[in-house]
């Protein structure tokens, strides 16, 4: 049985949002502000986080930079009225997984979370893929290196896989979008750059690994034999 966090202010859409995951049978706590959820994700365990971004005391961006640092890989889904590009963006930036806009449907918000829980029941000790002096293990989200490991978030981990298993070609921006987050537009096109940048940073240890840009097409994961 997963655990929901859901964080939102509106007593109206909270309790519609909290009585439709019940019926559905997910357990859910219902936050009502940015501080009130920090302090009770550090007591328990939760599966999925479910965050507003306009928040009393702490605003969901900030709420979700505390929960990245305390549980790295958990996913956060941002629901929120703001659509402009740089709120998607910001957060991302922040550690957010996915944004689903005002008004939504709940049928729309348990598809979104559905795809994110699939995914962590499954992971097992799986492949490990070997990416210059690092070992990369999708699965467990991980990736490791003689200086250290890093924690992915899942769709970090899934853009990464992704370049790894296509090391061949130019993958393009379409199809990474596609297969990642299940659809191709303009704002998730744009976000797509926070997650290389993260992942360049990532693997910043080894100079021979390049996360390429070939313009207006798409990108490639390229080692060299420096």
């Amino acid at each position: 049985m997963n655990h929901i966090l859901l964080v939102e202010d509106d007593p109206a859409l909270g309790f519609v949002i909290r009585d439709g995951l019940s019926t559905r049978g997910y357990v859910v706590t219902w936050c009502t502000d940015g501080e009130e959820a920090r302090d009770v994700f550090a007591k328990k365990g939760f599966d999925l986080c479910v965050l507003d971004v306009m928040l009393p005391k702490m605003d969901g961006f900030a709420l979700a930079k505390a929960i990245r640092h305390d549980s790295p890989a958990v996913p956060i889904l941002f629901v929120t009225a703001k659509a402009m590009l740089e709120d998607k963006i910001a957060g991302f930036n922040a550690g957010g997984d996915d944004y689903l806009i005002k008004p939504f449907s709940m049928e729309e918000l348990v598809m979104r979370m559905e795809v994110f829980l699939r995914r962590s029941t499954v992971r097992a000790n799986g492949e490990t893929l070997s990416l210059g002096t690092y070992q990369f293990d999708p699965r467990n989200l991980t990736l490791r290196h003689p200086t250290g490991e890093k924690v992915l978030t899942q769709k970090e981990s899934e853009v990464l896989e992704l370049l790894s298993r296509n090391r061949d070609r130019v993958l393009k921006r379409e199809e990474i979008l596609k297969k990642v987050w299940g659809q191709d537009d303009y704002f998730l096109g744009r976000s797509l750059d926070v997650f290389i940048s993260k992942l360049r940073k990532y693997l910043k240890e080894d100079p021979s690994l390049e996360i390429a840009n070939y313009h207006g097409v798409g990108f490639r994961l390229e080692e060299s034999n420096k």
